[in-house]
């Protein structure tokens, strides 16, 4: 009984992979069709505001905190996935809703294939990050694997958050809205251009309150400190990705039968 649920698992996965992997690939070439630069877009936009927010904020708080480039391009690249991540599989079911009303396929693929598609961008930011790092005379040392647990943590995250949005679109439009409010203020609560270190300890514990500060900050540490958090930050970060995706997957579940009926 076994060996067949196996294989049943297997023939499952086979006969869906073409199709992920095409969704993968439209995905990304639709994000840069018809433009000059193509994907170097996702090299030079954050450069570009990185450059805007080192000249602007460096004046203010760059100055008493140590390799304030490099601070500041952690918070702009964790905050960026994050926000295009989820943002991107806000619309996956009700866009692609053409697709799955004639064929019978899983529609969470369709929301996969987009956070395949911002992850692909993350990952080439983070090749540029690595540069700055070490143009800042910042040594890579041993403990630089362990930025590997938040940054799973935060693929985690934003696939639940993406389940959950993508759910609640195709019943409220509006969400969109008070989505694109709700960034902003994650935005000005990740200590994304200024530093913690000044405020008293109950303002700092208001921060971690926040999944997108702890990965920002679980990298920071790493980077730029040289250690590695403690186990709490580790709990915290895992209590995060497990609840907000398994709170992703039982709204998706409970909603998906109901998905036809209002695209």
């Amino acid at each position: 009984m076994m060996i067949g649920k196996t294989h049943e698992i297997n023939f499952y996965i086979q006969k869906n992979k073409f199709l992920f992997e095409e969704l993968v690939k439209r995905d990304f070439k639709k994000k840069y069709k018809r433009t000059i630069l193509g994907m170097f877009w996702s090299v030079l936009s954050p450069l570009m505001m990185l450059g805007v927010m080192a000249f602007i904020f460096g004046q203010f708080f760059g100055r008493g905190t140590s390799h304030y480039i490099v601070y500041l391009f952690t918070g702009q690249v964790v905050f960026n996935y994050y926000v295009e991540s989820t943002n991107e599989g806000m619309g996956a079911l009700a866009n692609n809703a053409a697709i799955f009303k004639k064929i019978n396929v899983p529609k969470y693929l369709f929301l996969f294939s987009k956070n395949i598609s911002a992850l692909i961008n993350f990952a080439i930011i983070l090749g540029i990050y690595f540069l700055f790092v070490l143009g800042d005379g910042i040594t890579i040392h041993i403990n630089f694997l362990c930025l590997v647990y938040p940054l799973l943590c935060l693929i985690f995250m934003n696939l639940g958050i993406g389940l959950i949005l993508s759910a609640l679109f195709v019943f409220f439009k509006d969400i969109q809205y008070l989505y694109r409010l709700f960034t902003q203020v994650v935005m000005y609560g990740s200590a994304i251009f200024y530093n913690i270190d000044t405020m008293s300890p109950a303002v700092q514990s208001v921060f971690y309150f926040n999944p997108v500060f702890d990965c920002i900050h679980y990298m920071r540490c790493i980077v730029i400190d040289g250690y590695i958090p403690d186990l709490r930050m580790h709990c915290i970060l895992a209590a995060y990705a497990v609840s907000l995706f398994a709170l992703g997957i039982y709204i998706y579940k409970k909603y998906n039968y109901r998905f036809l009926y209002y695209i």
